[in-house]
């Protein structure tokens, strides 16, 4: 184990004033044990943390960071725009270059709206769906999460089909009385949902990628139904792309599966590492939104010049190199490597596009509850080894992993390989 003893200290410092010393939960490494690292700067494909560390990064900030750290296009585009102004309150024309990007790279965006969050692009998605709709309750799916807005911090209770119970303090059970939860991958208790709400059912929304609590893989076919019911019900369908999108293909899971979503949700990649969200889809959609409709949104940094000015740095450096084929060719040798080397263990390493997750259970799983706390259990243990042997992997056993184009081939062979040595000995 490396030294920690900078970090130790700032952490010490960072809870006398931060609650729980941290900005979001996960950082502070309670679920993995230790002392959570402080990092000082981040190159390419490496994290160096105030200790002095170095850290293959299989987290790239949780997804955003698809070219690595401190790529040269990002920074270039960073110090361009700072120089002009970091924000300006008003228009500007890095909002028309990005728009116009993201709908050339997905169709089925017609029209688009920046916000600053992903959790800000998927609650203002569901208002304009029951605006839309005139209808006021939503099906999400256990596994998937959408954001900390009240109303979607529902799971699924103990029955198949469930009203939304909150699954957070703070959250009055009247907050979440619209929400209904539904297991993914079951077809049976989506059209149940249906038979006794249909009417009152403004949209259905998921993950068509679920990576929020492991990578659940779900078939094209269970996603063409979630489509055919919405559709048949007069529902709106919303695919929450914040993770997925620009991660599994130039347009997304929507392209992946050769499905049209009438909202998508977007964030992490478009801000190329600032923050940033988007909602888009239908035009007849998008013009109830203020100033043209009823329906009222706004965000004082929404389209902040800065993090669009990265993200239209980002999807141009993907579109000009291949990017996304050169991802999706490095994470599929980089899974086959580490799941040929383990083959003989209980454990499955699934992929998509340029997200992997190593999922410490012999099954493949399609639901949430399928995943075996036994497994949870021995994670730590993995991951703390990994960061000893100069691995950084997400700190919680339900996060996945991310490959940038900054992870060379030799980055991920060595890694492969001493992930290879790290399971075998943690498991066996």
């Amino acid at each position: 184990m490396n030294n920690r003893s900078k970090s130790q200290a700032l952490f010490e410092r960072a809870i006398v004033h931060l609650a729980g010393g941290v900005n979001s939960p996960v950082r502070a490494f309670r679920a993995v044990g230790g002392t959570p690292l402080y990092i000082e700067r981040g190159e390419g494909a490496y994290l160096y943390d105030v200790d002095g560390g170095r850290f293959l990064d299989f987290c790239c900030s949780w997804g955003p960071l698809i070219l690595g750290h401190a790529h040269p296009d990002i920074v270039e585009a960073i110090n361009h725009t700072a120089a002009r102004g970091t924000s300006f309150g008003t228009v500007h024309e890095n909002e028309v270059l990005l728009a116009e990007k993201i709908a050339g790279l997905c169709p089925h965006i017609e029209m688009l709206r920046f916000v600053s969050s992903g959790t800000e692009a998927v609650m203002s998605a569901v208002r304009l769906a029951r605006g839309f709709t005139n209808r006021d309750k939503i099906v999400k799916f256990s596994g998937c999460y959408h954001g900390h807005s009240d109303y979607l911090l529902a799971s699924a209770g103990s029955g198949l089909v469930t009203f939304g119970i909150p699954s957070s303090a703070g959250v009055p059970e009247d907050f979440t009385k619209h929400t209904l939860v539904a297991p993914l991958n079951d077809i049976d208790a989506v059209e149940k949902l249906f038979s006794q709400h249909g009417t009152e059912i403004a949209a259905v929304i998921i993950e068509p990628v679920p990576a929020n609590n492991g990578l659940l893989l779900q078939s094209k076919e269970y996603l063409e139904f979630l489509r055919r019911i919405t559709s048949v019900n007069g529902a709106l369908l919303i695919f929450d792309e914040v993770i997925s999108g620009f991660r599994v293909a130039p347009g997304g899971a929507a392209q992946y599966y050769g499905i049209t979503p009438d909202i998508c949700t977007y964030g992490k990649v478009i801000g190329g590492g600032l923050p940033v969200g988007a909602f888009g889809g239908r035009s007849e959609i998008m013009h109830l939104l203020a100033p043209e409709g009823p329906i009222y949104q706004a965000g004082t940094l929404s389209g902040n010049p800065l993090a669009l000015a990265c993200g239209l740095a980002t999807l141009d450096y993907l579109e000009k190199h291949n990017g996304w084929k050169m991802l999706e060719e490095r994470t599929r040798a980089f899974t086959g490597s580490l799941r040929e080397k383990t083959s003989e263990l209980p454990i499955n390493v699934v992929s998509i596009g340029s997200i992997f997750w190593i999922n410490l259970q012999p099954q493949i799983v399609s639901r949430a509850e399928e995943i075996s706390s036994e497994g949870t259990k021995k994670y730590a243990k993995v991951f703390n080894a990994a960061l000893a042997a100069g691995i950084y992997l997400a700190p919680s056993a339900y996060e996945v992993g991310f490959v940038s184009t900054a992870h060379g081939a030799d980055d991920l062979s060595s890694a492969a390989e001493r992930l290879a040595g790290i399971l075998t000995s943690s498991l066996v």
